[in-house]
């Protein structure tokens, strides 16, 4: 896969074509349990929120990778993540995973687009990725730093260990090296590791239905400390902040 995502390199397409991808899907319990630890959930019938984004990884490369989407992976980058769900999704039950792109749209750094993945008509997470080809302004909003909650400490391995159970071992997550080769001062947290950590943070506050919206800020260099925040506000308001704003989030 990470052959097939470099071949992407030479992409140059301004269209967006991809057919969707699907799959069915088992739920190992062995995975789930790794999953939850590498993200601090409690282990239980119902599926983590951010579980399905894992499950539905392969399909989403498989399409990313594939004839008719336009970007080249190598640079893309993880901008926003929205996940909604009717109903938790449980152990047992299999899961009909569809993956598509839509909404090819300008940026002003760039060109956007969403990868969208489908789960048993309950679950939809939805993928914002920025092909960047200028330096456009950025949103400007001024952000107020939050009172932090908690305080993480996020070790080193967690790219690599969350790249292990998610399939995503893209090498800016791994080694400080292989940071180094992207223009990173060291490894970086995957953004739906954060997410996820911040979901759990939540656990047993949360709705069964319910959308949880984020927007990934600046990189989470690691090892790293950062606050976490929360406050119960029509819903859930978060954030996860270094030296500067990491994820910024809502859910209700």
């Amino acid at each position: 896969m990470l052959v097939r995502a470099a071949l992407t390199s030479f992409r140059r397409g301004q269209t967006l074509a991809a057919q969707p991808v699907s799959a069915t899907v088992d739920v190992s319990l062995r995975h789930l349990t790794t999953y939850s630890s590498v993200c601090g959930f409690g282990l239980r019938d119902a599926l983590p929120l951010t579980y399905p984004h894992v499950l539905g990884f392969p399909s989403q490369m498989k399409l990313m990778t594939g004839a008719g989407f336009p970007f080249p992976l190598p640079g893309l980058v993880h901008i926003a993540n929205r996940i909604t769900q009717s109903r938790p999704l449980t152990l047992d039950e299999p899961l009909e995973i569809t993956v598509t792109a839509r909404d090819l749209r300008p940026h002003p750094q760039g060109t956007q687009v969403d990868v969208v993945t489908s789960v048993s008509g309950v679950w939809e997470g939805v993928s914002t990725y920025l092909r960047r080809t200028g330096s456009g302004p950025s949103s400007g909003e001024e952000l107020e730093r939050p009172v932090g909650s908690a305080v993480w400490r996020v070790p080193a391995d967690i790219g690599r260990r969350y790249g292990a159970v998610s399939g995503d071992r893209n090498p800016i997550h791994l080694y400080p090296l292989s940071a180094k080769l992207f223009g990173f001062k060291r490894a970086i947290a995957h953004g739906m590791w954060t997410k996820a950590r911040c979901v759990a943070s939540l656990e047993g506050r949360l709705p069964e239905a319910v959308t949880v919206d984020v927007k990934f800020k600046k990189p989470l260099l690691i090892p790293g400390r950062v606050e976490f925040s929360a406050v119960e506000k029509d819903g859930w308001e978060f954030a996860v902040w270094g030296k500067g704003p990491h994820l910024l989030g809502s859910a209700a």
